[in-house]
């Protein structure tokens, strides 16, 4: 069986740097950081009082009050994200067949401020006064129910799920979706992912763990990939959605192809609850994976979106992985952590990551690492490797990889390159 070529005809982002594509994208390129204060709750009594929160969202704007009883906030921002791509991808056209259409918007843990505040009430007042339970409450937890949202607001009746491995979440939907097309499932799928956690329980218990940075003193620096001075990742929100379509199908009705996408690639590391495998090796195997897929070879590939969240043994293990993996070109290569910037959107940040690796593929410039003091440097790094470091830097980009590791070892890697007939 010949699989069908696939390509990215839509963009759709709401993120910690701006509202929409072009506003994130520029944001990025700036060197921008979305970090802040948290104003979703009152955060005075956490370890950590910051968090890259998305920035001047009126849902009123977007949805009525009858709808918004319905969505958690990660909902609202992956529909507004959908409703952005589906628009850039025009697939609202009359001559779609929305039954070759599908939807698969991921989250790593869905609406979890919703279920904060059902159980929340119940814990308080649920003795008193028994169960009293919204009737929205598990419609609007679910983490699959982003997805549904979108297909019911455009009626595409394609294949409908949501995909869950933590913080691999999105980049599993757009492998999902991925091979959906080339396998002649469907013509078109809506993939993403969105996130919003920046709540009690989501800040309360990564502080628990340890694994959230606690510079409250500096929050827009507290995010610093490879740097020997950082103490943990930097929560963020919001969502991104691409659309993926069938090579013919995109351009047997004229649409706007970014890039096409290569290929993906799944490991386990079969290691550890949190931490990642040391020596990278879940990393190593996701990353050959994708490049077997894609059939490429290390040197193909120009820039890597790295997970780069800033913990201590994260970003020396996918160092220790690229460097397996690409050999003497690793040297050759731009690698770049864009969560320097956006913070770590848990489920959603595989689908932002990918949207700024097709966005570098379209237009031969790599965003930067921000926050490294040249100083402040970590023995277990290599900085003979290109980093990014502090501004963005053109080159030619014939193909990103962009990886994405989640909590219980899941490990995710997508490429994406120029399309060429």
């Amino acid at each position: 069986m010949e699989l069908k070529r696939v390509v990215v005809t839509g963009l759709g982002v709401i993120s910690p740097i701006g509202n929409d594509v072009e506003t994130t994208w520029n944001n990025a390129l700036k060197g921008v950081s979305g970090a802040g204060p948290i104003t979703h709750f009152d955060a005075s009594k956490f370890k950590t009082q910051f968090a890259c929160e998305v920035k001047n969202f009126n849902a009123a704007e977007h949805f009525d009050r009858k709808k918004l009883r319905q969505l958690d906030l990660y909902a609202q921002y992956a529909l507004v994200a959908a409703k952005q791509a589906v628009e850039d991808a025009n697939l609202e056209a009359e001559s779609i067949n929305k039954d070759r259409v599908g939807v698969i918007v991921a989250a790593g843990i869905g609406g979890l401020h919703t279920f904060e505040e059902e159980a929340g009430y119940y814990a308080v007042h649920g003795e008193e006064q028994g169960p009293k339970y919204n009737p929205f409450f598990i419609p609007k937890m679910i983490a699959d129910i982003a997805s549904g949202h979108i297909s019911m607001q455009y009626g595409f009746h394609g294949p409908n799920y949501g995909v869950v491995s933590a913080c691999a979440s999105s980049n599993n939907a757009i492998i999902d979706a991925f091979n959906l097309i080339r396998l002649g499932k469907a013509n078109v799928m809506v993939t993403g992912g969105a996130e919003a956690a920046v709540y009690p329980a989501g800040v309360g218990g990564f502080n628990s763990m340890h694994a959230l940075s606690t510079r409250n003193d500096s929050p827009e620096t507290a995010s610093r990939p490879f740097s020997a001075s950082r103490d943990g990742f930097v929560i963020g929100e919001g969502s991104a959605v691409l659309v993926l379509e069938e090579l013919e199908h995109a351009k047997a009705r004229g649409a706007k192809i970014y890039a096409e996408v290569a290929g993906g690639g799944l490991s386990a590391d079969a290691y550890h609850l949190t931490a990642t495998h040391p020596e990278g090796l879940g990393a190593i195997l996701a990353m050959n994976n994708a490049l077997e897929d894609a059939e490429m070879k290390p040197e193909d590939i120009d820039y890597i979106n790295v997970h780069g969240t800033s913990t201590p043994v994260g970003d020396v293990s996918e160092v220790k992985a690229i460097k397996e993996v690409f050999g003497d070109h690793a040297y050759k290569l731009n690698i770049s952590s864009t969560k320097s910037m956006t913070g770590h959107l848990l489920g959603a940040t595989g689908a932002l990551e990918a949207m700024f690796s097709v966005k570098s593929v379209q237009e031969d410039i790599v965003p930067p690492t921000i926050n490294h003091d040249p100083e402040d440097q970590d023995e277990n790094i290599d900085y003979n490797l290109n980093f990014t470091f502090g501004e963005a830097q053109k080159r030619t980009v014939n193909a990103a990889l962009s990886n994405s590791f989640g909590f219980g070892g899941h490990n995710a890697t997508v490429i994406v390159k120029k399309y060429t007939e």
